[in-house]
């Protein structure tokens, strides 16, 4: 047998061809196709893995944010003061876990609810409900300032950077006020405040699902911003889809999530920022649970809060949801109220004070 040798003049016998020769140069052949096989699917893999390259509309640049001293802590994250981009801000961290401690289940339901939350504040804009400025997912380039300069935050953090209420949260100032009260006044603006912003959210299908005062911001004039939307969800059609016992007990409406549950922990809250005072203080929450939903218990309206307000704590945690009004009903009713009389509550230790509490509270 005779093979036509490479010049393409003349032959060679088959037995001076070196066999070895031509099983290496085929191996190094299969071994580059095989290598830039490998190379180009680790590529496509690592290029789906990776976050887009194309920014998304709520995304911050990381270099333009300082983070500085906490302000809050919280279950999976803290609130940090923070400048972005020369502005004050908050900034809320949300941590996945160190690698390892976290199950791949943990880590995932975080980055849903954390991109739940940023969906859903990004497109919101209203006067009382807190400014949404940006948010990153998992950058490496966030810094935190101390007083020894800065230091690097771990990849797997993410956060959200939303306007600076430098009042604290609702919660904080009632408590301050729980001796004194405030005047009537206060209390209706502070209530309308929190009623439109909530009659916005519901305008735009959004339930917060966690309405309390500790989620209510105040800016620099005392103005009520809804903040937290860690649980908000847009509104199902069917009301049967939206998951129940999301909130805060205490706060918490006796049935399946619709917009209605929205509504009955604002009366609550109601309830709180006219008495500067807790809703069942005695009592643990498992009794809360069991007392709301069996016994219909509610926190009671002491006897000076006068009937138009307390009016709108009855219809608001109603037991029967169809019965409670839409926010923008809630509105038009604190609208109405007439305050230049005063009603206020009045202060415990004051001789003329009246006996707004007692050991028991019912409905």
């Amino acid at each position: 047998m005779k093979e036509k040798n490479e010049s393409g003049g003349g032959y060679v016998r088959a037995d001076q061809i070196d066999l070895k020769s031509l099983d290496e140069q085929l191996q190094r052949h299969l071994s580059r196709a095989w290598t830039m096989e490998k190379n180009k699917k680790r590529e496509e893999e690592e290029a789906e893995a990776r976050p887009t390259t194309t920014r998304q509309e709520w995304e911050i640049d990381p270099t333009k944010l300082i983070i500085k001293s906490v302000i809050a802590r919280g279950t999976f994250g803290t609130v940090h003061r923070g400048v972005y981009d020369g502005q004050d801000v908050a900034v809320k961290l949300l941590d996945w876990g160190e690698e390892g401690h976290r199950s791949e289940a943990e880590i995932a339901s975080l980055r849903a609810a954390f991109t739940q939350e940023v969906a859903v504040w990004h497109k919101l804009e209203h006067p009382n409900v807190t400014k949404f400025i940006g948010a990153t997912m998992g950058s490496s380039d966030l810094q935190i300032q101390t007083d020894n300069g800065q230091i690097g935050m771990p990849s797997n953090i993410c956060c959200v950077v939303v306007e600076y209420c430098p009042g604290g949260a609702l919660k904080s100032y009632l408590i301050k006020n729980r001796r004194r009260k405030l005047a009537f006044k206060v209390v209706v603006q502070l209530a309308l405040d929190l009623a439109r912003g909530l009659s916005y959210l519901h305008s735009q299908k959004i339930v917060h699902r966690d309405v309390k005062t500790e989620n209510m911001l105040l800016d620099k004039t005392r103005t009520v911003k809804i903040a937290d939307f860690g649980v908000a969800r847009v509104e199902a059609s069917n009301p049967n889809d939206m998951t129940g016992e999301t909130g805060t007990l205490g706060y918490m409406a006796p049935e399946p999530y619709n917009r209605k549950c929205d509504v009955y922990s604002f009366g609550i809250c109601l309830w709180e920022i006219y008495c500067c005072d807790m809703p069942y203080p005695d009592l643990s929450f498992s009794e809360v649970t069991s007392a709301v939903v069996r016994q219909n218990l509610r926190p009671e309206i002491p006897r000076c809060c006068p009937s138009s307000l307390a009016n709108v704590m009855k219809r608001c945690w109603d037991a029967n949801p169809d019965k409670r009004p839409e926010m923008d009903e809630v509105v038009t009713m604190l609208e109405a109220i007439d305050t230049s009389k005063g009603g206020g509550m009045i202060p415990i230790d004051q001789p003329q004070g009246c006996l707004c509490f007692r050991s028991y509270r019912g409905p």
